[in-house]
């Protein structure tokens, strides 16, 4: 995610909803304690953690690893198991267990102390240390520190064992849902030969187009070659959805030797190979491979104790690399152009300057602390590392015979202070491209309430001012423009592969289209399932006359065959519904992703919700500036508005004759957006019963919405298991699997039975 701007001085120019995102990122990943005072959450609907940590790795860790670490024999986990009413569970295959790591993760982070989840992870110390901190700001999303966790230990199965096994039988009297499609399952779906019927898009139009992976790895992709993000036939079908590029994230110093201390250095030979190839195996598919430039990366204080002179801004036991000095600049062009070198072929890169990571000294706005960068500036700095980048590039396109054309530089304004657009891309070199949030800045009015919108949204239509003002600098400079939006889904709701809200989609495509951009960026780490959304944007497009209805109409039916019509129409109704997210600085903090398998407490936690993490009972941050009743009375216009859409579109296609292939296209359609609906719903009942929990409401009230919650899991559960797109974001992995969605019954159950509130 690109994020990232701590300044309040800065943050109070911002959007309503910018500016509360922003607030939330000015924590710094460098001091990651292993241990704190703070307590973890206790789980009272579980006789004691050790059944809770059998419960939710039941299915995606090894039985001989949990015995392993609670000191037990895999024997008496099954028993535990069992006992408590869970399936008997298959083998667990290893591409879950590898693939599935912040899952992992996030379902222990209550339930174990760090030595116990470096164990059950088969992880050192080293490795998890950088998970936390390079994999997309996992430490953030779990909160930026660490419970305090006693070690878990074996307690053998009770009476509470059974009442928990007696709650489920109740729930599910003829056991689980039968799983359908195993987690991952689309890994394989997507990874196989693309059917004859699919063609190839035409290639006019935007360019590049370029999207991430739905299933990468994010932190370390390049490492282990058999964890392919990319896959041949995956490659096809992004094709023919459109795509002509695609990116993935890289640590520089990972990729080519660090010059002050070569040991960080290990594994840079394998990495390059394995970018090699991938570069060579995606020209086949028409498509450029393009890496994300967040560099230089910080470095702890320990390191500067050495090299003082290289020594930047600070902040939270780092500092940057400072790239005002000659040494720093030579180690970003040396190293880019040893990438271009090494790897002929290359799309090009993208840089972000001014958030993520802590990297030049003005990348968090606290430029002025550096001798060197304070003076200088922020716009002279930022503008300076672009060009190094660049000259490095320029640099490893240089052959014997001549120069060759070099991989492109796209440079990304996400961050920059307002007015700094205007200083910095003047001085760009002129064979950049410049690219923009489209639809930053757009104002919307949702229930009564005025704001702006900061990024991510399907829900509001680009492109907004603040783009227009910096590709129209661009265009004066002779700088080609990119419009970065999310066409196919958002953090407004990630947990569906797509948002079936196409008319607003086709809308932005169309706008941009008009405003002449150069290219797309179709979506951060979301968005990069072969969508019905992406092919509504490449048919835009490549075809300067067709209308956003035309190209819904052509892409429905090309999909849906018969049914195309009313799925057009269901569209319609989708996207009228999502046009009333209550979009605002809570973005990222509510349970529009955990949905129904977010956990309801009887008392207050006390905890923060965190950023697309944890979204606790945070009901203050979820809403943001809205008042709570209109908050609450938005979601449930969408969830209304999508349940609607679904029952008309059922009833317009009952008896309509479709080949085998287009029913399971429709069948998956309806399962997104029964998803989005019951999110959406359940969303709303848990702002409800905090509000009513804290202010001692009617028992009633309350019994009503924990009934509901424990239908609208159930009801997931049988989505999930049929579906293994819904719940997964490919730098989250599994916002919940189907142990958390039954939890989430046994949970509702305890509430019950303990008076819901109080």
């Amino acid at each position: 995610m690109s994020h990232h701007i701590p300044r309040r001085k800065f943050i109070g120019s911002l959007s309503l909803a910018a500016a509360g995102f922003l607030l939330n990122w000015q924590r710094s990943f460098a001091a990651m304690a292993p241990l704190t005072d703070k307590a973890a959450l206790s789980l009272p609907h579980f006789p004691d953690t050790y059944h809770a940590f059998v419960w939710r790795n039941w299915s995606l860790v090894p039985h001989t690893v949990l015995a392993r670490l609670a000191g037990t024999s895999p024997e008496n986990i099954l028993a535990t198991g069992l006992a408590m009413g869970l399936d008997k569970p298959l083998p667990v295959r290893k591409d879950v267990w590898n693939r599935n790591y912040i899952t992992i993760i996030r379902r222990n982070w209550h339930l174990l102390p760090r030595t116990q989840l470096t164990d059950l992870l088969g992880w050192d110390e080293q490795r998890l240390e950088f998970t936390l901190r390079e994999d997309d700001f996992l430490y953030e999303k779990l909160g930026s520190f660490k419970p305090s966790c006693p070690p878990v230990t074996y307690e053998a199965p009770s009476a509470a064992t059974r009442q928990v096994g007696e709650v489920m039988k109740r729930a599910f009297p003829s056991g689980l849902p039968r799983e359908e499609e195993p987690l991952f399952h689309f890994v394989k779906e997507l990874s196989a030969p693309v059917p004859e019927s699919a063609q190839k898009l035409p290639s006019t139009g935007f360019s590049p187009r370029l999207g991430y992976s739905y299933f990468a790895l994010y932190g370390d992709p390049l490492l282990d070659e058999h964890a392919d993000p990319y896959p041949d036939h995956y490659l096809a079908r992004l094709s023919a959805a459109g795509m002509d590029s695609v990116w993935m994230h890289i640590v520089l110093h990972k990729l080519v030797p660090f010059p002050w201390d070569a040991s960080q250095s290990e594994g840079s030979e394998q990495r390059m190979r394995t970018l090699r190839k991938l570069i060579a195996r995606a020209a086949g598919h028409g498509i450029k491979i393009y890496l994300y430039l967040n560099e230089p990366r910080t470095w702890p204080k320990s390191f500067f104790e050495k090299y003082p002179k290289l020594k930047g801004a600070e902040a939270g036991g780092v500092a940057s690399l400072c790239t005002s000095h000659p040494e720093v600049q030579a180690y970003l062009r040396n190293g880019l152009a040893a990438i271009t070198r090494q790897a002929p072929g290359l799309g090009g890169f993208f840089s972000i300057t001014a958030s993520e990571n802590r990297t030049n000294c003005w990348s968090h706005n606290q430029g002025a602390s550096c001798p060197r960068c304070g003076p200088r500036g922020g716009p002279a700095v930022i503008a300076e590392l672009n060009n190094n980048y660049a000259k490095g590039i320029r640099a490893g396109s240089q052959k014997a015979e001549g120069e060759v054309k070099a991989p492109g530089l796209v440079v990304w304004d996400w961050g920059w202070q307002p007015g700094w657009g205007q200083q910095i891309i003047p001085a760009l070199p002129k064979e950049v491209m410049l690219m923009s949030v489209s639809e930053w800045d757009v104002a919307i009015e949702r229930g009564g309430v005025k704001s702006s919108i900061g990024e991510y949204s399907i829900s509001a239509i680009g492109p907004g001012p603040r783009a227009r003002g910096h590709w129209e600098a661009a265009r004066r400079a002779g700088i080609r423009t990119v419009a970065k939006i999310q066409a196919g889904n958002t953090w407004e709701i990630a947990a569906v592969p797509y948002i079936p809200a196409m008319r607003n989609v086709a809308e932005h495509a169309a706008r941009l289209r008009g405003e002449q951009v150069d290219g797309l960026m179709l979506g951060w780490t979301l968005g990069g399932y072969p969508s019905p959304n992406l092919a509504v944007v490449a048919a835009i497009g490549s075809d300067p006359k067709l209308s956003p209805e035309d190209a819904m109409a052509q892409v429905a039916k090309e999909r849906y065959g018969a049914a195309g019509d009313a799925v057009v129409k269901a569209w319609e109704r989708f996207s009228s519904a999502f046009s009333e997210f209550p979009f605002g600085g809570g973005l990222y903090f509510s349970p529009m992703q955990t949905g129904p398998a977010n956990l309801l407490w009887g008392k207050a936690t006390g905890y923060t919700a965190t950023m697309v993490g944890i979204p606790y009972d945070d009901l203050a941050r979820w809403r943001g500036h809205y008042p709570q009743d209109v908050y609450v009375s938005q979601l449930r216009k969408i969830a209304a508005g999508f349940a609607e859409g679904l029952g008309a579109l059922q009833r317009d296609v009952a008896g309509v004759e479709l080949t085998a292939g287009q029913r399971v296209q429709l069948r998956r359609e309806m399962e997104v957006a029964e998803t989005v609906a019951v999110h959406f719903r359940s969303a709303a009942n848990q702002c409800e019963f905090i509000a009513l929990r804290d202010g001692q409401g009617a028992r009633e009230q309350v019994e009503a919405l924990l009934r509901d919650e424990m239908e609208l899991a159930k009801r997931m559960l049988v989505l999930q298991r049929k579906n293994s797109t819904l719940g997964f974001e490919a730098s989250n992995h599994y916002f919940y699997t189907g142990e958390d969605l039954a939890e989430k019954v046994l949970n509702c159950s305890y509430l019950l039975n303990a008076g819901g509130a109080g």
